[in-house]
């Protein structure tokens, strides 16, 4: 029997930023330019229960890209152990020659880095350059600057990267510049400017300079990954995480559930949540639904293996009444288009 070959030196960022920030298309940009005889691995966080960000890969995914989700709240938590758990299988998996590591937007990064530090004296990775994803547009909102996290996403970054540019007014990028030349700690951190998530992988190849702190900075429970539950038989399950001052509600949909792609349409446009992201089979196929900032952006995706919503806000919602929405959404008697 052939001796497996010791996973060591992986190289590996964390690609950071507060919610709705652009990380997972920029991640998506990533993957595609990609150079084509690499493996790549992605290890995803997110705040919600249900995990969405794997699906919204799913038309990047083949035989050289690996998704691993740990969903609901920061990965970090319980020493780390959720993303021990999540990483050790993604690596034996898929012994990449990358490993992508997004953290939620509303997690803690200097503790998710503090946590691969254990993998990176072992050997096993190799850190490289912490990218931070900003929308200079923020600025204007006293919650992020009030953030605790936020200061830590601009404070780990080896690299920052204002995104979503093309939709910034005259002033807005300057008034990034200005907000961290005042900054102790981001004064000297470099600064590129892109649009639409189009950051260049020649950017990960740089070291990283975090240095672990000295200890697990925060304390809240969370059980290592499993395997999801088996869905009930009305066919959908409701999962719901508070935490960091937002509140999160997310579905999971049987696959044989088929959606209106226009009831979707109409009903995801006039949410009033801060985030809303999706995967859904429809008549018309599978699509991703990603809105953020008031935008809703829609892709046409491979396939699914069902259908997940995640909405999150910084007050709880009528989660009972958006449940009976997704419902009314439904469109039966239409097979799924090939």
């Amino acid at each position: 029997m052939a001796v497996m070959e010791k996973i060591s030196k992986v190289p590996a960022n964390v690609i950071t930023g507060y919610l709705g920030v652009g990380k997972t298309t920029a991640i998506r940009h990533l993957l595609e330019s990609k150079p084509r005889d690499e493996r790549w691995a992605v290890l995803v966080n997110e705040f919600g229960e249900v995990g969405v960000d794997g699906g919204l890969f799913g038309s990047g995914k083949g035989e050289d890209i690996f998704i691993r989700e740990v969903p609901g709240g920061c990965m970090c938590c319980a020493a780390g152990l959720p993303m021990q758990v999540a990483l050790n299988q993604l690596l034996a998996r898929a012994r990449p020659q990358r490993l992508l590591i997004e953290p939620t937007g509303l997690g803690h990064p200097k503790e998710v880095l503090g946590a691969l530090s254990d993998s990176v004296r072992a050997g096993v990775l190799d850190l490289r350059a912490t990218l931070t994803l900003v929308d200079a547009r923020n600025l204007a909102d006293e919650r992020y600057l009030r953030s605790d996290t936020f200061r830590q996403q601009l404070e780990v970054a080896d690299l920052l990267v204002a995104n979503k540019t093309d939709l910034y007014g005259p002033q807005d990028l300057e008034n990034l510049r200005r907000f961290l030349a005042l900054g102790e700690n981001t004064a000297a951190k470099p600064l590129e400017a892109v649009e639409q998530g189009r950051i260049h992988w020649d950017w990960l190849q740089a070291p990283s300079g975090f240095r672990p702190p000295g200890g697990h900075g925060h304390a809240h429970a969370a059980p290592p990954p499993v395997e999801e539950e088996l869905l009930p038989e009305c066919g959908y399950r409701r999962l719901e995480n508070s935490g960091e001052g937002h509140h999160s509600c997310g579905w999971r949909f049987a696959p044989a559930l088929v959606f209106s792609f226009d009831a979707l349409f109409s009903l995801i446009s006039g949410a009033a949540a801060e985030r809303v992201k999706g995967v859904f089979i429809t008549e018309r196929g599978v699509f991703g639904f990603n809105k953020a900032d008031a935008v809703l952006s829609v892709l046409e995706l491979d396939d699914a293996l069902d259908s997940r919503v995640e909405v999150i806000d910084r007050e709880r919602g009528d989660w009972e009444q958006l449940e009976s929405a997704w419902l009314d959404a439904l469109k039966t008697g239409f097979p799924v288009s090939p």
